[in-house]
């Protein structure tokens, strides 16, 4: 039996855990979360990948780049690519609520406001990427300080040569194992999709959704157009490559995203599917991916952009082309900061109310539906990492095209 399961291709399996986990949760309702333990226990598994994962899988990146020159190319390459694409999706999410005013004619007063948390100052957030205390930082999981760690940690063994192979080899055999982890853990995927997604099902059902179903198509639409469009494009002009076989090659990684809500927690995964599927190279996947992971949010983007014109449309206030300015360029850095776990973008929405004018107690009118959105936007912040990630790749010479071009293995 356990031989005929695993035959079956992994993103089949995890794709029919999601649409069994739907079902099962609207016929049981509220009562289908007596099986949610099963996808928290799959979530702890993942979370118990990203610090080390991170942190070995950057650092075996930079020492896989020798040249001091390339490395700094290929972090230049990513960033620009996040901020294009992080500000084309924000200003997707304005045209899309104001064209379709997801907020024209809701009358819906917050109960109360939602606590909201103090956004640290721009030169605050630059200073705090150095940790002081590194094991501090893998203490609480803190993946920015982590990521700086990795880096100087990784330059500095380059530095040293011939002195440090030893070190360097040690980095990569705790890589390999971190991988080999992930793909024992990845085999529980199909019954954590399920188990999450019969809760979620069960307890947002159709009765909660349709008064706000207009936001949730929104951001959904957005979204899809987002991927086919903006990264068909780049994909297509910029790579050279067919779209078709890079979504085939991160449905697995798009799935786990979609249930997990979590871009860092998905992480895992989105190597895995570089990897083995895109024909990325270790040294490029290993040194973008966890970078856009933590940076590049294009779906948190198009979320806090329709969101925060839905809001001022349900309190009836107006805004202006300035107002749109803000949100695009407010969106665009809020985003960028926005950690990559579940429910982050609802915080960092504050921050974008707040520029603008717009009362926070709006916040509560979306918090009902934000584990929706969430699905939508992370699945979008992993599909733009992966993008990024490829095109990167082919311009560096160190994407396997014949891989790229395959069908998935696994």
């Amino acid at each position: 039996m356990w031989k005929s399961w695993s035959e079956i291709k992994l993103w089949k399996r995890i794709a029919g855990g999601l649409v069994l986990g739907v079902i099962v949760g609207a016929i049981f309702g509220e009562s289908a979360g007596v099986i949610k333990p099963i996808g928290t226990l799959f979530i702890n598994f993942i979370k118990m990948l990203i610090v080390p994962l991170v942190f070995l899988s950057l650092v075996v990146g930079v020492t896989s780049l020798k040249d001091p020159a390339k490395m700094g190319r290929i972090g230049l390459k990513a960033i620009c690519w996040y901020l294009f694409t992080t500000a084309i999706a924000v200003t997707l999410g304005i045209i899309f609520a104001v064209v379709f005013q997801p907020g024209a004619g809701i009358d819906i007063v917050a109960d109360a406001a939602v606590k909201t948390k103090a956004m640290p100052s721009v030169v605050g957030t630059l200073l705090n990427i150095i940790p002081k205390n590194p094991m501090a930082a893998f203490a609480q999981g803190n993946i920015l300080q982590i990521i700086a760690f990795a880096i100087i940690v990784g330059i500095a063994i380059n530095f040293v040569g011939a002195k440090a192979d030893s070190v360097e080899r040690m980095f990569e055999a705790g890589a390999e194992i971190m991988y080999k982890i992930t793909h024992g853990v990845m085999e529980l995927a199909p019954f954590g999709v399920f188990a999450l997604m019969a809760w979620v099902a069960g307890k947002y059902g159709l009765s909660i959704l349709l008064p706000l179903i207009k936001i949730i198509a929104c951001v959904y639409v957005a979204c899809i157009l987002h991927a086919l469009v903006t990264y068909g494009l780049v994909l297509k002009i910029y790579g050279g490559l067919k779209l078709a076989p890079f979504f085939k090659g991160i449905i697995d990684a798009q799935i786990v995203a979609f249930t997990s809500t979590s871009s860092s927690g998905t992480l895992p995964v989105t190597i895995r599917c570089a990897q083995e599927n895109l024909g990325v190279s270790k040294s490029i996947s290993s040194f973008v991916l966890p970078l856009g992971a933590t940076v590049n949010m294009d779906g948190t983007a198009i979320y806090e952009a329709i969101a925060a014109i839905f809001i001022a449309q349900a309190f009836g206030v107006q805004l202006g082309g300035g107002d749109y300015f803000t949100i695009i360029l407010v969106g665009t850095l809020a985003s960028i900061g926005t950690a990559g776990v579940p429910g982050a973008g609802l915080i960092m929405l504050t921050l974008v109310l707040t520029q603008v004018g717009l009362p926070l107690e709006g916040i509560a009118i979306v918090a009902g539906i934000d584990r929706v959105l969430d699905m939508a936007r992370t699945t979008i912040n992993i599909t733009g990492d992966s993008m990024i990630n490829a095109v990167i790749a082919k311009s560096e010479g160190e994407l396997n095209e014949e891989v790229y071009n395959a069908p998935p293995v696994a």
